[in-house]
């Protein structure tokens, strides 16, 4: 399991977000597979938009139906003209590993630091995303290839403005924001998003997913993927066939590739929609985050890279924080980590109540939390927008852990239909409440419960750091005012 420190802050370590590719690429492919040849021809016809990716012998062949592993690159900015040669400050915010198996029944995912520290070929150590300022995509190729010892069959080089585009395309994605994102300072982009389930749209989300002050490369790469995966929970494939043609559109005007030919086309597509109701097995990279790289042994990178062949999911949280300063004492009452909080958890109930709130939505507040965290502030009570206009009465309970970006809390809302609800993995009765348990592999990610008036859930910190059993034990805490 990987260990960081608090205060150290880098760019994405683990970005299954990718939605350039994630929601345009693989989307595009599900419904070429509906819409066969023609389709399949218009996603070749984008792919020659912009100028190949010429690799020659750097990528490696395959056989038809064999496994394939891709190389994603996502940047800001392309090199110069979108060739080898890169322009000045392009460099790549993402470099993620994807495997395609169809004997696995699954998809391996595994994301490189950007600043991991490397040997770049010809031009000695460096952070891994200097590759693409001196040699565009090909040096990045070899780069990999020289650390992690893979074969790599194509590179996927997408500029970051798809995902503002693919995310308006399809809708916007309703987003469960475990706590308030903030920056009006000129060091970092700009951002305003504030806690609780919402509807995050293009600019919105973009600032969401590439949230750097106050976090660190841990926090921020969890915090893509549960934003890939409420995307993927909430596109379905007959969206994906009414939107293709924007969707592909937006694919050629921001990515590039050495994909070029229908056949080729035509194999990725098969391995893709033989993939998409398969489960996605993260491998988390595990390394040391220090003032200016991450580093981690050529042993360790090769048994990652084994791993990411095998299509093995790592078990556990998304990894492990260090705490700032002395740990506090638990309060008494408390059992299996979590402490007695009735007060404090009541006046978090009356202070949305006298927001008018419990004139709406009954108001339940937790008399237990996690030892050693403390409420973030006051609760934000808000109206929560559906797609058609409507809004409910919700609020958002807060919890900060004593560690960077490990954020936890509770949710209420009138919408009982909310899409985060939709296929929980099991219910259990519990007492007087049925609870509705949404898992993420092995962790529980959210746990909801419903009354007559409205839904209520307990959602677990990006890195699913609360165990199953501290989960059910706030949940089961909630009281009414």
């Amino acid at each position: 399991m990987p260990v960081f420190d608090d205060g150290d802050r880098g760019p994405s370590m683990w970005k299954r977000l990718l939605l350039g590719a994630a929601l345009v690429i693989f989307a595009s492919a599900s419904a070429t597979a509906v819409a066969a040849f023609r389709e399949v021809d218009r996603v070749v016809n984008a792919l020659r938009t912009q100028p190949e990716l010429k690799l020659g012998a750097d990528i490696a062949k395959t056989e038809a139906g064999k496994p394939q592993t891709i190389m994603l690159i996502g940047s800001d900015r392309r090199p110069k003209n979108n060739l080898e040669g890169a322009a000045a400050d392009a460099r790549s915010d993402t470099i993620i590993l994807v495997r395609l198996d169809p004997k696995k029944k699954a998809t391996a995912l595994m994301s490189l630091p950007r600043d991991l520290k490397v040997k770049i070929p010809g031009h000695g150590t460096d952070k891994i995303n200097a590759a693409y300022e001196e040699g565009g995509p090909r040096l990045t190729l070899n780069t990999v290839k020289q650390l992690t010892g893979l074969r790599i069959n194509h590179i996927i080089n997408i500029d970051f403005r798809s995902f503002y585009a693919g995310v308006n395309a399809l809708g916007c994605i309703y987003t469960d924001v475990d706590r308030r994102y903030f920056n009006n300072s000129a060091q970092y982009a700009y951002i305003n998003v504030p806690a609780g389930y919402q509807r995050l749209c293009g600019r919105e989300a973009l600032q969401y997913v590439r949230f750097r002050y106050e976090d660190n490369d841990l926090v921020r790469s969890a915090r893509q993927q549960d934003f890939l995966r409420q995307a993927k929970q909430q596109v379905g494939a007959g969206r994906l066939i009414e939107d293709r043609s924007k969707l592909v559109k937006i694919f050629g005007r921001y990515t590039s590739s050495d994909i070029r030919d229908r056949g080729e086309v035509l194999r990725i597509v098969k391995l893709a929609v033989g993939s998409i109701d398969q489960p996605v097995r993260e491998v988390h990279f595990e390394g040391q985050i220090g003032a200016s790289y991450v580093t981690a042994s050529s042993r360790r990178v090769r048994k990652l890279a084994s791993q990411f062949l095998g299509v093995k999911e790592t078990p556990g949280p998304r990894g492990k924080l260090k705490p700032k300063g002395p740990r506090k004492k638990r309060k008494r009452g408390g059992s299996n980590n979590l402490e007695d909080i009735p007060a404090e958890g009541r006046d978090q109930g009356l202070q949305a109540a006298q927001q008018g709130l419990s004139k709406r939505v009954p108001v339940l507040y937790p008399t237990k939390r996690l030892s050693g965290s403390v409420f973030a502030g006051p609760p934000r009570v808000y109206k929560l927008k559906t797609r058609s206009g409507r809004r409910y009465p919700s609020y958002r309970m807060v919890i900060k852990r004593g560690r960077v970006g490990e954020y936890y809390g509770l949710q209420g809302t009138l919408w009982r239909e909310a899409p985060i609800l939709e296929n929980p993995t099991e219910t259990r009765r519990v007492g007087k409440r049925t609870y509705e348990l949404h898992y993420d592999g092995d962790r529980l990610r959210l746990v909801a419960w419903r009354t007559k008036k409205a839904v209520y859930w307990i959602s677990n910190t990006l890195l699913q750091s609360l165990s199953e059993r501290e989960m059910m034990g706030i949940a089961r805490s909630c009281r009414s005012l």
